[in-house]
C-alpha cells in the first residue's frame, strides 16, 4: 500500500497511481513518494491535480509543493468548450450546439484560473481538450480568452489520437519548463494564522469578499495553533462547480461570502481541512450508477461505458 503503483498508458508510457483523492474534499493530487520517484526516473514529471485550478492547483502548490519542497517549472490549465459554455450560462442539455457568445462569456472563468496560477510565479499554457462537437469558432474563442491574459492555448486531441494529439502541447510545456521563467512561491506564509490562510485563499483566488465562521470554529482553529499545528497549510473543501460555495454560481463571481461549516485536523497528513458550504467529504454514487448501463452484447463486447 505504501509503494507507488506503476502502470502504463496504451502506448507504453509509465505512470504512477498512488493516492489520488478528490480536490473538492481533499488535497487532490498523488503522493510525494510517487512524485519523488518519478523525478528520479524521468526527464519530466506531470502531476494531475484534480478539478479546477482553485482547488487542485492551489492544493498542489500550497500543500504538496510546500511540504515536499518541490518547485514546479510549468503548469497546464485544461479547458473545454463545454465547460466554458456552462460558465457562460448554457444548460447541460444544450451544450452540443454552437454558441460562441456563451464561450466568450464563460471565458471569464478561464481568465481567473489563469490569473490564479500566475500568482504562484509559474509559467503556464492552456490545453483545450477538444470534443467532437466543438466548432472552429468556439475553439478560437477559447484561444482569444487565453491570449487576453497573455497565455497561449493549444487544441489537444489526445482522446482521439493518443500522444500524437498532444504533441504540440508537450513540446510547448517542455519549452516553458526549460525557460527558467518559474519563480514559484506559495500563496501564504507558514506562520500566518490558520484563519488568515483561509481568508487568503478565499479572497485571493475565489474572489470572495470575506470568510465567515462562528466562534466555535474560530476557537477550534486557535486550539489547533496552541497545540502546535499553526504552521500547517489549510485544505479547502468546497464545490468544484464554482469559485464560490454555491454550485449554481457560475462564471467568475466576485464579492461572495465563503462560510466555514467545520474544520478538521489531519495531523498525520499535515494539514487542516476546512469544510465550506454544503460539500460532502465522502464521495457517493450518483442517483443512477453508471453500472446500470454497462453490459455485454451478444458478441461478448462491453457496451455502455461511454
Amino acid at each position: 500500500a505504501l509503494s507507488p503503483n506503476l502502470v502504463q498508458t496504451l502506448e507504453g508510457n509509465p505512470a504512477f497511481v498512488h493516492g489520488g483523492p478528490f480536490a473538492n474534499s481533499a488535497h487532490g493530487c498523488n503522493s510525494v513518494v510517487a512524485t519523488r520517484a518519478g523525478l528520479k526516473l524521468g526527464d519530466y514529471v506531470v502531476t494531475e491535480a484534480g478539478f479546477g485550478a482553485d482547488l487542485g492547483a492551489e492544493k498542489f502548490f500550497d500543500i504538496k509543493c510546500r511540504t515536499a519542497d518541490l518547485a514546479p517549472a510549468a503548469a497546464v490549465v485544461v479547458a473545454t468548450v463545454r465547460a466554458l459554455k456552462m460558465h457562460g450560462g448554457i444548460a447541460r442539455d444544450e451544450l452540443a450546439g454552437e454558441n460562441v457568445a456563451a464561450v466568450r462569456k464563460g471565458g471569464a472563468n478561464l481568465a481567473r484560473h489563469i490569473r490564479n496560477v500566475k500568482r504562484y510565479g509559474v509559467p503556464l499554457v492552456v490545453a483545450i481538450n477538444r470534443f467532437a462537437a466543438d466548432t472552429p469558432a468556439e475553439l478560437e474563442a477559447v484561444r482569444e480568452a487565453a491570449r487576453a491574459e497573455g497565455v497561449e492555448a493549444i487544441v489537444c486531441t489526445h482522446y482521439a489520437e493518443g500522444s500524437k494529439g498532444a504533441e504540440a502541447l508537450a513540446r510547448y510545456v517542455v519549452g516553458l519548463a526549460e525557460s527558467g521563467a518559474a519563480r514559484f512561491a506559495p500563496l501564504y506564509a507558514d506562520d500566518l494564522p490558520l484563519f488568515d490562510k483561509i481568508t487568503a485563499i478565499a479572497t485571493g483566488l475565489y474572489g470572495a469578499s470575506e470568510v465567515i465562521a462562528d466562534k466555535a470554529i474560530r476557537d477550534r482553529l486557535r486550539a489547533f495553533e496552541d497545540a502546535g499545528y499553526g504552521r500547517f497549510p489549510v485544505c479547502m473543501a468546497k464545490t468544484q462547480y464554482s469559485f464560490s460555495t454555491d454550485p449554481a454560481l457560475r462564471g467568475a463571481p466576485s464579492g461572495h461570502v465563503v462560510p466555514v461549516r467545520e474544520v478538521r485536523l489531519s495531523a498525520g497528513a499535515g494539514f487542516v481541512v476546512v469544510i465550506c458550504g454544503e460539500i460532502m467529504t465522502m464521495p457517493g454514487l450518483p442517483r443512477v450508477p453508471a453500472a446500470n448501463a454497462i453490459r455485454l452484447d451478444q458478441d461478448g463486447n462491453v457496451v455502455g461505458l461511454f
